[in-house]
């Protein structure tokens, strides 16, 4: 006889049913519109957990610079802070305090000034790109105010920014009408920003012009004190006041630690603000990020709202408004647990395992890094001329282990040029990259024997 499909109404599932994920989930359940019916906890768990098992492992994702290993005290804390809103700060008024001290903490690693209160100029974001939204538009809003001032039209702003942008520079162009002018890369400047070019895209209507520590594409720490004296010079000659932004989204957590010499901060005089993302080498699980100002005069007053109807005075600046405090206070925790030791020891460890990455890469002959001066966990590499393969195989090659190893190519005037990008993150080890390697010399093994085997097909006599 037919057998009679369960529905999942028919079937009630106990707390102690036998049943792997219970009998509750002995149909398919529904996908695009809200279930009848209500289902244990275990069986909802159950089933998102099980359909989850397809995404990919997070710690192979060598492609994202976020953190995707953390402390399980860390965990703990941020399980207990889920259900608090961070911009209740009259509810919460610890968390708030917490915020205050990660910003006063970070301030001070980047050379920041405080007010009269001692309090640093900054708040935290969702990420960096919120970040970089809310120091872009306070350039914008003080270029403004100084063109009002002096009875200039405010219609036509600009930014100045390099080819390897990361792309929430131009949504923040696009969506605050700022017409962005580009620095390209080239390969006679070794892939590279040139800061000389800069000042030739500048004029009067320039809200501030960007500099990267460590570009997503490549890993570069720009040279921002070059851009620095280069300003100096064209602010002095015409009078502009434009000032730097620097996008340290993921080497703001690492120069002050590895590099606290290297001059790219608030040290510089035109470097106004700063934004940098806890949750990539902040070692923070997503999402949390910084914006940071040099101090309070560089934040406009009118930008900063204040509501009272979640109790008390709560001045806002930020995109989003409700959002959980939990990776505040994971921020704060690492801060305190790690320290500035624990922090360089951590990054000093990752960094060598990049070493390694690359010494071995070269060896292996197909291979040479895109920067030589490598500063960060970050290692881009393109293949040598004359391969009958392309990295775009090897990264799909990879992936039959697990391993996300994106290949991409460099921004306009070098888009011919294709590479491999590895991040190597807290919980990327020796061990783990010695497989990588390994997978990695399999992966041109297996494509060159099919480009043998590709060529002794195709110079095959045909049979008629």
């Amino acid at each position: 006889m037919l057998h009679k499909r369960v529905h999942q109404d028919d079937v009630k599932s106990k707390e102690d049913d036998p049943v792997y994920g219970g009998r509750a989930l002995a149909s398919s359940a529904s996908k695009y519109n809200i279930p009848q019916n209500e289902m244990t906890p275990r069986d909802a768990y159950q089933l998102v957990h099980d359909e989850l098992m397809l995404d990919g492992n997070s710690r192979l994702n060598l492609a994202t610079f976020v953190t995707t290993w953390i402390e399980p005290e860390a965990k703990q804390l941020m399980s207990e802070t889920f259900d608090k809103n961070m911009i209740d700060k009259d509810e919460y008024p610890q968390t708030a305090e917490i915020e205050m001290r990660c910003v006063n903490i970070i301030s001070d690693l980047f050379h920041g000034h405080t007010n009269d209160q001692k309090e640093a100029c900054g708040c935290s974001t969702i990420g960096s790109s919120e970040a970089a939204m809310l120091c872009g538009m306070s350039m914008k809003w003080n270029w403004k105010k100084r063109r009002v001032g002096l009875g200039k039209d405010t219609t036509k702003p600009n930014f100045v920014v390099g080819s390897d942008v990361q792309v929430c520079w131009e949504k923040f162009c696009v969506y605050w009408e700022i017409e962005m002018r580009t620095v390209n890369m080239s390969q006679e400047d070794g892939y590279k920003f040139n800061p000389n070019k800069v000042v030739e895209l500048c004029d009067e209507n320039t809200i501030g012009v960007l500099a990267i520590l460590g570009t997503t594409y490549t890993g570069e720490y720009q040279d921002v004190k070059a851009l620095d004296t280069l300003m100096e010079e064209y602010n002095t000659k015409t009078g502009f006041n434009i000032p730097i932004h620097v996008d340290a989204a993921s080497g703001g957590f690492i120069a002050p630690f590895l590099d606290p010499e290297l001059e790219w901060d608030f040290r510089l005089k035109w470097v106004n603000s700063i934004n940098v993302s806890g949750h990539k080498f902040g070692l923070v699980a997503p999402g949390v990020g910084w914006a940071m100002w040099k101090d309070w005069s560089f934040l406009p007053e009118e930008l900063i709202f204040h509501v009272n109807y979640l109790g008390g005075d709560m001045p806002t600046f930020a995109l989003n408004f409700s959002r959980p405090g939990s990776q505040v206070i994971a921020q704060y925790y690492n801060l305190m647990r790690l320290g500035f030791e624990g922090y360089r020891k951590i990054h000093q460890a990752c960094l060598d395992v990049t070493f390694y990455l690359r010494d071995e890469l070269e060896k292996s002959g197909i291979a040479e890094p895109i920067v030589k001066d490598i500063k960060m966990p970050l290692i881009a590499f393109k293949l040598k001329d004359g391969l009958s393969y392309d990295v775009y195989q090897i990264s799909d090659k990879l992936r039959y282990h697990g391993w996300q190893v994106p290949a991409y190519t460099l921004p306009k005037d070098c888009k011919e040029v294709a590479i491999l990008r590895v991040v190597a993150k807290e919980g990327f080890d020796y061990d783990l990259a010695t497989l990588l390697v390994k997978h990695i010399k399999e992966a041109i093994f297996e494509l060159e024997d099919e480009g043998k085997k590709a060529k002794v097909i195709s110079s095959a006599p045909k049979v008629c």
